[in-house]
C-alpha cells in the first residue's frame, strides 16, 4: 500500500470515535423514542379512566408493532426493566413487618397454594385435549398458572386497593407465585424428554437453528465480568447439598445484615453529607440483593422482598422509599412499554382467532378458579370479583419460563412463539379486567339499594353526625364527661365496630331531615358534624341552621376553603382537621430548639390567637368562584396579616429579652 494510500486511511481513534458516536446517538434516539411514547401515551390513558398501565401498553404497540421506531433491542431491554418488578417487591416487603408476614401464613400456603396447583392442572388438561405431550402441556400450565406481579401491583396501588379484603388475598396469591418460581425452574429441566427435543426416525436430534441461536444467548446472558463467571460456575459445580448451604447462607445473610449492619452504614453515609449518597446505598441494597439471589439460583423479586420485610421496621424505611420511589415507576413503565412493543403482529394477524380464545379461554379458566377459591376462602361481594379479575391474566415471568423451557429443550419453538403471544396479550387485556371490576363494583352498590335506617330510640344533648376517627375522639370525651350522645352514620361496617366496643350508634343518613328530626335535633344544644364528604358536611351544616337558628354547631374541615364555606354556611365552631396536631408539633419543636415549655406554649398560643383572627378577617374577602390565589384583595390581605404575625412574634421577642436583663 501507497504512502497516499495509507494517508487517506482515517486513523484507528477517529474509527473509534465515529462508533462511539454513532452508538451513543443509537442511544439517545432509542431513548427519546421510549420516554416521548410514555410522556404522551400515559397522560391520555390516565385521563381516559384506563389506567397507566395500559396506557403504557399502548405506547409500546405504538413504537413497535405499528410505527416501527423500536426492534430487537426491546428483548434486551426488557431484561434490564424486569428490575422494576424487584424494586417493587422491595418497597412492598418495606411495607410489611415480619408480624404482618405471619399473619398471612394461611392465605400463601392455602390460598396462593392451591390457586398455583388448580390453575397448572385446568391449564395443562386443556393442552392436553389440544394433542400436546404431557410434559410439554405441564410445562405450559406452568407459565400460565403465573400472574403479573407487575401489572396487577401497579393498578392496586394506583385505584387504592392493596388494603381491601381482596388486595390483600391478591397480594398473598402474588407472593405464593414468586416463590413458586423456583421450584418450577428447577422441574422444567427434568421434563426435557427426548420427544420434545426433536428425535429422529434413526435416534438423530434434530435441532432448529432457532433453539441453537437461543441455546447461544442463554449462554451469552451469563457472560460477564471474570469474578462473576467465577462465581457463578463454583456455586454450580457445587454438590446438590452444598447448593442448599449456600442457599440457606444467603438467606440468613439477607437477615443478618438487614438487621445489624444497616444503623452503622446508614450512619456512615450520613456523615458524608451527600443526597446522592442515600440513593447509592438504597440501589445497591436492591442489587447486591438481586446478585446474591440469582448466585445461588432464587427469584432476585423473592429476596429482594425479604430484605424488604427485615428492613420494615428500620428507622431508614421511609428514607429507602423515597429514594428508589422514582426508579420503581420508570423502570416498570419501561418494562410494560417493552411487553406492547414485542408482541408479533404478523403472527398474530395469521392465526388471530386462535391465539386472541387462547388468551381468553386462560382468562375465563383461571378467572373461574380464582372465584371459586375467592368463595371457600369466604371473600365476599368486590372483594371476590377484585381477587377473580385481577389474577386471571398470565404474567411477566411467563417470559422468562418460555425462554428457559426452549433453552432446556422441553418446549418447541412454535408452541414458545404462540405461548409468548397469548401471555402478552392477557396481560394487555388485564387493563381492561379492573375497568370491568369498576362497573361490577357500581352495579353493586346500585344494587344494594338505599340503606335501611335504624329506629332512633333516644335523644340527647349532643348529635354527632359521622363516627370516623374525629367523631369518635368527640363522643368519647363527651360521654365520659358525663353527657349523653346520639351517634349517626351511613356506614353499616362503622357502626358494627362502634357496637363491638360497647358504643351505642345508630345507621342513618345524617344529612336527612327525618333521621334528624328523630335524633332529636328540635331539642339538641350541640350538633357535631364530622362526616367525611365536604359536599355532605356543608349540606348538614345549611339545613341545621336553618331549622335551628339557636343550634351551635361544631364542624370539622379539610382546610381553609371548607372553612369558609361552612362559616358561610352557619356554623359555630369549625376545627380544621390537622390544625391542632399541627400547633403541637409545632410546640414540640420550639421546646427542642431552646425555648422553655411555658415560652413554648405562649408562642402556640398567640399563633392560634392570631389565625383564627385572620380566618374570620380572610373569610369576608374569600369568594367561592375564585381561587384564592387569584383573588387579589385575599392575597393581598394575607401577606399583611403574615408581616403582622411576624411583627408580633419580634416584639413579644425584645419584651421577654428586656425581662431577662431586667
Amino acid at each position: 500500500m501507497t504512502g497516499e494510500a495509507i494517508a487517506h486511511l482515517p486513523a484507528p481513534c477517529a474509527l473509534t470515535g465515529a462508533a462511539e458516536r454513532t452508538t451513543m446517538e443509537g442511544f439517545l434516539f432509542q431513548a427519546s423514542i421510549y420516554l416521548a411514547a410514555a410522556v404522551i401515551a400515559v397522560p391520555i390513558a390516565a385521563r381516559l379512566g384506563l389506567g397507566s398501565v395500559l396506557g403504557y401498553l399502548a405506547a409500546g404497540i405504538m413504537i413497535g408493532p405499528v410505527l416501527g421506531l423500536v426492534g430487537s433491542e426491546t428483548k434486551d431491554l426488557q431484561h434490564f426493566a424486569e428490575f422494576g418488578v424487584v424494586v417493587m417487591l422491595f418497597l412492598i416487603g418495606l411495607e410489611l413487618e415480619p408480624r404482618a408476614l405471619w399473619d398471612m401464613r394461611h392465605r400463601l400456603l392455602g390460598l396462593g397454594g392451591l390457586q398455583v396447583v388448580l390453575s397448572t392442572a385446568a391449564l395443562m388438561g386443556i393442552a392436553m385435549a389440544y394433542n400436546q405431550p404431557w410434559n410439554v402441556a405441564l410445562a405450559i400450565g406452568l407459565t400460565l398458572a403465573l400472574s403479573s406481579t407487575a401489572i396487577v401491583l401497579q393498578t392496586l396501588s394506583e385505584k387504592n386497593l392493596m388494603q381491601t379484603g381482596g388486595g390483600r388475598s391478591v397480594f398473598s396469591v402474588l407472593l405464593t407465585q414468586d416463590i413458586a418460581v423456583i421450584p418450577i425452574l428447577a422441574l422444567l429441566p427434568l421434563l426435557a424428554l427426548s420427544t420434545v427435543a426433536g428425535v429422529m426416525p434413526d435416534g438423530s436430534i434434530s435441532i432448529s437453528t432457532d433453539e441453537v441461536d437461543a441455546a447461544h444467548n442463554a449462554v451469552d446472558a451469563h457472560h460477564g465480568p471474570a469474578a462473576a463467571e467465577a462465581a457463578f460456575a463454583f456455586v454450580q459445580g457445587l454438590p446438590g447439598w452444598g447448593i442448599t448451604l449456600v442457599t440457606i447462607g444467603a438467606i440468613a445473610a439477607i437477615i443478618i445484615v438487614g438487621i445489624f449492619f444497616t444503623r452503622p452504614v446508614f450512619r456512615f453515609i450520613h456523615s458524608a453529607k451527600l443526597r446522592e449518597m442515600y440513593t447509592a446505598l438504597a440501589l445497591l441494597i436492591v442489587v447486591g440483593i438481586s446478585f446474591l439471589m440469582m448466585l445461588v439460583g432464587l427469584s432476585p423479586a423473592l429476596g429482594a422482598f425479604l430484605a424488604g420485610v427485615v428492613l420494615a421496621s428500620s428507622e431508614f424505611r421511609h428514607e429507602l422509599e423515597t429514594d428508589l420511589e422514582p426508579f420503581k415507576g420508570l423502570l416498570l413503565g419501561l418494562f410494560f412499554i417493552t411487553v406492547g412493543a414485542g408482541i408479533n403482529f404478523e403472527l398474530l394477524f395469521a392465526d388471530s382467532v386462535i391465539i386472541i380464545g387462547m388468551a381468553l379461554l386462560v382468562i375465563i379458566v383461571k378467572g373461574l378458579i380464582l372465584f371459586g377459591l375467592a368463595r371457600l376462602f369466604k371473600l365476599r361481594g368486590r372483594d371476590q370479583w377484585l381477587f377473580a379479575l385481577a389474577l386471571a391474566q398470565a404474567g411477566e415471568f411467563g417470559f422468562v419460563l418460555v425462554s428457559f423451557s426452549v433453552t432446556t429443550g422441553v418446549m418447541p419453538n412454535e408452541v414458545a412463539e404462540t405461548l409468548l403471544l397469548v401471555i402478552a396479550l392477557s396481560m394487555l387485556i388485564t387493563p381492561l379486567l379492573f375497568i370491568l371490576y369498576d362497573q361490577i363494583s357500581k352495579r353493586m352498590e346500585e344494587a344494594s339499594g338505599p340503606i335501611v335506617p335504624d329506629e332512633i330510640d333516644e335523644e340527647g344533648p349532643v348529635i354527632i353526625a359521622g363516627i370516623g376517627r374525629f367523631g369518635q375522639i368527640v363522643n368519647r370525651l363527651v360521654q365520659a364527661s358525663g353527657f349523653q350522645t346520639v351517634v349517626l352514620d351511613h356506614n353499616p361496617q362503622t357502626i358494627a365496630v362502634m357496637r363491638r366496643f360497647g358504643f351505642k350508634a345508630f345507621l342513618g343518613d345524617p344529612t336527612r331531615a327525618d333521621i334528624l328530626r328523630k335524633a332529636g335535633l328540635k331539642d339538641a344544644r350541640v350538633l357535631v358534624v364530622a362526616l367525611d364528604d365536604p359536599k355532605a358536611a356543608l349540606s348538614l351544616i345549611a339545613y341545621a341552621r336553618k331549622e335551628r337558628p339557636d343550634l351551635h354547631i361544631v364542624s370539622r374541615a379539610h382546610d381553609r376553603t371548607d372553612v369558609y364555606r361552612q362559616y358561610q354556611a352557619g356554623s359555630s365552631d369549625i376545627v380544621r382537621e390537622m390544625f391542632d396536631g399541627s400547633l403541637r408539633a409545632g410546640r414540640y419543636v420550639l421546646e427542642n430548639l431552646g425555648l422553655s415549655e411555658f415560652e413554648a406554649h405562649e408562642a402556640e398560643k398567640m399563633f392560634y390567637a392570631h389565625d383564627r383572627m385572620s380566618v374570620r378577617e380572610l373569610a369576608s374577602l374569600w369568594r367561592p368562584d375564585v381561587e384564592p390565589s387569584q383573588n387579589k384583595a385575599y392575597v393581598d390581605r394575607a401577606k399583611e396579616l403574615q408581616k403582622d404575625l411576624e411583627t408580633a412574634f419580634l416584639n413579644r421577642g425584645e419584651e421577654d429579652d428586656d425581662k431577662k436583663r431586667a
